[in-house]
């Protein structure tokens, strides 16, 4: 039972590492698979902390990475908004738990999505300090109005990477039954 466990455990963190990683990769902005591994590290991690930790820490590596890269801002307080963004989808993950089905992972994706565009958004205008959009009501609709072009690229990125992720997983438990969750 123990190395049917590792064997699964492992095999979900190399998924979410990847996935973390493949922003390395050229895209198209919002085309990513964060999100998903969020999601995907939420629903398949048996232990819920590991739910949530290992998803964020393969974001940061990959924040560190992309730091060494392409001089990329790790350290802003806009980061700690997507990380909390990111805990939520996540938490939104958790509820997929025992039951996995497409369009339960569907409307997870869906809700993560949304979830995603109005905590970022509303981050980009609080921190702003007014220098793109006013701080007042006027100026916060104009930023989600600005950012409707990537929300669809969110909503793109995040279905197929979804259905890459759960889609691959769920058959690759079908030809290896160790990735079966275990009971400890």
């Amino acid at each position: 039972m123990e190395n049917k466990l590792d064997l699964r455990f492992g095999t979900l963190t190399v998924i979410v590492l990847l996935a973390a990683f493949s922003r390395l990769l050229p895209h198209i902005p919002n085309v990513t698979a964060i999100a998903a591994m969020a999601l995907f590290g939420g629903a398949y991690f048996s232990n819920k902390r590991l739910g949530l930790i290992i998803p964020l820490a393969a974001m940061f590596i990959s924040d560190i990475a992309l730091y060494f890269i392409a001089d990329y801002a790790v350290f802003t307080t806009m980061r700690l908004v997507l990380y909390g963004s990111f805990a939520l989808i996540a938490v939104i993950g958790m509820q997929l738990r025992g039951g996995v089905t497409g369009p339960r992972v569907l409307g997870a994706s869906l809700a993560a999505s949304v979830l995603f565009f109005v905590v970022s958004n509303f981050g980009v205008w609080a921190l702003d300090a007014g220098k793109l959009f006013p701080l007042n009501a006027a100026g916060l609709l104009e930023c989600y109005t600005v950012a409707i072009p990537f929300f669809r690229n969110t909503l793109i990125g995040d279905l197929v990477f979804v259905t890459v992720l759960f889609g691959g997983f769920e058959l690759a438990k079908a030809k290896i039954p160790a990735l079966s969750r275990v009971k400890v």
